[in-house]
């Protein structure tokens, strides 16, 4: 059953084919902050991206939402900018980057802690990943080691964000299918939620639910993939065998 005091928004992707930044999750954006005033940003996913410029984004996004956005990046103390934040948002880019400057300055588990006693936490790309139990289920190249691959376990599920069933041509490689299957195959118990881009997963007031107009693909040990509908209720996410 979902934990009725987490409030998560997890969505797979930052900005879809032709539309704004974040402009397909207005919606449940709008939503989901109702009455927030002010929310800690965590840049550290952003490589090629400055963290200035950065929090100048998500800001201008917010803003419309009357949503004050300040970046933990400019604080002596990152940790203590989470500890008294209104509400989280933790942004997209390289995971293993993002995890690396987590473990480094203690904001991982500062996340974690505000996050559990119900502060509301929206990740997109990254920013999932790093809701679940490992980024290993992540699509990213590890560009740097962080101390572990263990990450906020908000989640007891894992998610693969920018899912999608596209192959290449002539490409000898594996599909993101296959990968993934391996996955869950290792990691028997564990489910593994292939969110395709455009789709979100939400956890508030004791329900999870797929948002967006896409299916997503479940793995589950050596079970064929199954696809769950947009809107379908995914509360067997959280019964977890190990």
């Amino acid at each position: 059953m979902t934990d009725s005091t987490k409030r998560l928004l997890l969505l797979s992707n930052s900005r879809n084919f032709g539309g704004g930044y974040m402009e397909h999750a207005d919606p449940w954006m709008r939503a989901f902050f109702a009455g927030t005033r002010s929310a800690a940003f965590v840049p550290y996913a952003g490589v090629t991206v400055e963290w200035d410029e950065y929090e100048r984004m998500v800001a201008e996004r917010f803003a419309p939402l009357d949503v004050e956005v300040k970046s933990i990046h400019r604080a002596k103390h990152p940790a203590q900018e989470i500890e008294s934040a209104e509400a989280i948002l933790v942004g997209g880019g390289n995971t293993f980057h993002l995890m690396k400057h987590l473990y480094d300055t203690g904001v991982l588990w500062a996340i974690r802690a505000r996050a559990l006693a119900g502060v509301p936490y929206m990740g997109w790309s990254a920013g999932s990943n790093i809701a679940c139990p490992t980024i290993r289920t992540t699509n990213d190249m590890p560009i740097v080691e962080p101390a572990r691959f263990d990450a906020t376990r908000l989640i007891p599920f894992q998610i693969n964000p920018h899912y999608t069933d596209a192959t290449i041509p002539n490409h000898g490689g594996e599909t993101r299918a296959q990968r993934l299957a391996e996955f869950a195959k290792s990691n028997p118990g564990v489910y593994v939620v292939g969110l395709r881009e455009g789709s979100a997963v939400e956890v508030s007031n004791g329900t999870t639910k797929l948002l967006g107009p896409h299916s997503a693909r479940i793995f589950f040990g050596s079970r064929e993939p199954v696809e769950h509908a947009p809107g379908a209720s995914m509360e067997f996410l959280w019964n977890v065998t190990t």
